[in-house]
C-alpha cells in the first residue's frame, strides 16, 4: 500500500476500533495426507461460530513461496511492505527488551546454542535453557569478553534469546549472521558485506572467539550464534499512516521490539495470554487499534510438538468471548507465517486468516481452519499488506476516492 495515497482518505474524527490477533506460527500441516492440521484438529467452538460471521482467506506476508522470519511477517501485517521495510532481528529484540538504541549502535539477535566436540551445532535453543541461566550467562560474557575501542552490551531475552549490541564510531550493521539456523552444522564466520561493516565484522569474530571460550565448559549452552545485525532505521510511523491511536500486546521482546520500530505504544510484557486480554480491556477506552500477540502458537510448532500447539490454539479459543464482549468494529484472527509441527520450522505456506465486522460479507463457512480459508472470499493467496486498509474501510476510518 502506498502511504502517500492512503493518507488523504483518513477520517480525522473516525471512532471505529480494530484488533489484530496473532497467533504466531499459526499455519499448519496434517502429520499424515489425510490428516488435519493443528488449526483443524483445535476444538475451537468461538472462532467456528466467528467464522460463519466473517471473511475469510489466506494470506501470504511476504512475496509468495518464500519463508517470512518473524519480523518482516508482522511489518507485512502492519501495511509495510516487507521488501522495501527490511530490518535486522537485532535492532526488534532490542527495542523489545526496552534497549535505548542510539545512532553509533549496531544490534543483533543471540542465541545460546550446544555444540558436540566438532563445534557442529546440536541444539539451535541449547534445550531451551531457563531464563535465569541465560542471565547469567550474559553476565559472564560481559565480564570475560574485551573488545577494543567499543562498548559491548548483552542483555537476557526470555530463555536462550539474549540482544548482542556494539556502541562506537565507525560501525555498521552489514555484517553477516553466525547462525545458520540448522544443526549439524558449524556456525558461520561473521563477514562484511560492504566496506563499511569491516570493523564490525571483525569485531564480531572476536566476541565469538573470547565468547566460546568462556562457555566451552557450560552445558547445554556452550555457544552461541547470531542474527539480524542492524542499526535503528527511521520510518513512516504506524499511527500517522494509518491514522490510529495504536496499542501492541505482547509477551516476547521481539515482538514488542516491531512494534516499537513502526511507532505503537508498547505495554509491559505480559505474563500470560489472559493477562494479555486484561491488558486490551483495560485500555479500550484509549485506543483505537490494538495488536495481540500469542507466541506460544509457534513455539510448539518449532518444537515439533503438535498437540502442544493444538492445545494453545484452544486456550486462544477459550478467550475470544472477552474480545468479543469489548464490541470491536473489526477482528482480525491470524497468524504472521505458517510453523508446522511437521517441519519444525517457519514455512512459506499461506496463513489462516479471519476478518470479522458487522459489516464484512459472511462467507457462511462454519469453520476456522487451512481448508476452510481456501474457500473465504479473501481468497487462498492474498497479500497481507491489504489487511490493514481492509479493516480501516471495514471500520468506517476512510473517505471516499475520487469524485
Amino acid at each position: 500500500m502506498d502511504f502517500q495515497f492512503i493518507k488523504p482518505l483518513l477520517k480525522a474524527d473516525a471512532k471505529g476500533k480494530i484488533v489484530m490477533l496473532v497467533m504466531d506460527g499459526l499455519g499448519g500441516l496434517p502429520l499424515t495426507p489425510e490428516g488435519l492440521t493443528e488449526l483443524e484438529t483445535a476444538q475451537t467452538p468461538n472462532m467456528d461460530a466467528l467464522a460463519a460471521k466473517s471473511s475469510l482467506g489466506l494470506h501470504h506476508s511476504v512475496p509468495f513461496a518464500i519463508t517470512p522470519g518473524s519480523g518482516q511477517a508482522h511489518l507485512g501485517l502492519f501495511g509495510y511492505d516487507p521488501v522495501k521495510y527490511e530490518i535486522g532481528r537485532g535492532v526488534l529484540s532490542a527495542l523489545g527488551v526496552d534497549f535505548d538504541l542510539g545512532p553509533n549502535d549496531v544490534a543483533a539477535r543471540g542465541n545460546f546454542c550446544t555444540v558436540d566436540d566438532n563445534g557442529l551445532i546440536t541444539d539451535r535453543r541449547a534445550g531451551r535453557i531457563p531464563t535465569e541461566v541465560g542471565e547469567r550467562l550474559c553476565s559472564l560474557l560481559k565480564e570475560k569478553v574485551q573488545l577494543p575501542g567499543v562498548e559491548l552490551f548483552l542483555t537476557p531475552e526470555k530463555e536462550y534469546r539474549f540482544v548482542f549490541v556494539l556502541r562506537g564510531e565507525g560501525l555498521s550493521g552489514d555484517v553477516t549472521d553466525t547462525d545458520p539456523q540448522a544443526i549439524g552444522k558449524h556456525a558461520n564466520v561473521a563477514t562484511a558485506t560492504s566496506p563499511a561493516g569491516e570493523r564490525t565484522a571483525e569485531l564480531i569474530r572476536e566476541f565469538v572467539r573470547q565468547g566460546n571460550e568462556v562457555l566451552r565448559n557450560e552445558h547445554p549452552a556452550n555457544s552461541f550464534v547470531m542474527r539480524g545485525f542492524a542499526g535503528m532505521p527511521a520510518w513512516p510511523k504506524f499511527p500517522e499512516v494509518w491514522g490510529t491511536r495504536s496499542l501492541a500486546i505482547a509477551m516476547y521482546p521481539m515482538y514488542r521490539g516491531v512494534s516499537k520500530v513502526v511507532g505503537m505504544t508498547v505495554m509491559p510484557p505480559a505474563e500470560s495470554m489472559a493477562e494479555e486480554i486484561t491488558m486490551l480491556e483495560q485500555n479500550w477506552k484509549d485506543y483505537d487499534f490494538f495488536f495481540v500477540h500469542i507466541k506460544k502458537t509457534d513455539s510448539y510448532g518449532e518444537d515439533g510438538n503438535f498437540e502442544g500447539k493444538v492445545h494453545i490454539i484452544e486456550e486462544v479459543d477459550d478467550l475470544i468471548p472477552r474480545i468479543l464482549a469489548l464490541d470491536p468494529d473489526v477482528l482480525i484472527i491470524t497468524g504472521d507465517h505458517s510453523t508446522p509441527a511437521k517441519l519444525k520450522s517457519h514455512s512459506w505456506h499461506p496463513i489462516p486468516t479471519m476478518l470479522y465486522s458487522k459489516d464484512a460479507r459472511p462467507d457462511g463457512i462454519t469453520s476456522f481452519g487451512e481448508r476452510a480459508c481456501i474457500q473465504g472470499s479473501l481468497g487462498p493467496r492474498f497479500d497481507a499488506t491489504e489487511l490493514m486498509p481492509l479493516a480501516l474501510a471495514l471500520a468506517g476510518r476512510l473517505e471516499k476516492f475520487g469524485a
